[in-house]
């Protein structure tokens, strides 16, 4: 059953208040993919924080008009689902995560800043790793000198104490 217009208004404001805040945008094509595969899919972008959602392509490029994700209305044609993430990374590697187990998913295109990527571009930009993980390598690696630095003290304390005994 189609959408009447107070619904695909609906629709298109709902996406047009996602791409506000997202820096990513990926597209792929969906077609001969479960009902189970989908759900599992599904589950995986909400853990991720990514908005995943089968979207008409009229509405999307409606709702991408006049955004910096304006460039990937050339790309979506056929049977797409959309995923779009504030996260630079997340959009793109929850679908080519997806993608490399299941090979009926196939990436089409994304868009980072402004920039229209194609499906390498999309898998480069999958690579990369999450604000979280960048984080946690900054903090072991400021948190490196301060801890050789206590480790080589109580080395020391021991020592000097060994040698108050002996």
């Amino acid at each position: 059953m189609g959408l009447n217009l107070n619904d695909k208004k609906a629709v298109v404001a709902e996406v047009v208040a996602q791409v506000a805040g997202a820096q990513t945008m990926v597209v792929a094509e969906y077609r001969g993919i479960g009902v189970g595969a989908l759900t599992e899919l599904r589950k995986k972008a909400r853990e991720s924080g990514v908005y995943l959602r089968v979207l008409k392509n009229t509405l999307a490029r409606r709702a991408i008009a006049g955004t910096s994700f304006e460039g990937l209305s050339g790309a979506m044609t056929g049977p797409l689902i959309y995923s779009i993430s504030v996260d630079a990374v997340a959009a793109a590697k929850v679908l080519n995560d997806f993608a490399k187990t299941n090979d009926k998913l196939v990436l089409k295109a994304g868009c980072y800043s402004g920039n229209v990527l194609d499906k390498s571009g999309v898998q480069a930009l999958a690579s990369i790793p999450s604000r979280e993980e960048l984080l946690a390598k900054l903090l072991g690696v400021m948190q490196a000198p301060v801890t050789g630095f206590a480790c080589t003290l109580a080395a020391l304390a021991k020592k000097r104490e060994t040698e108050a005994t002996a």
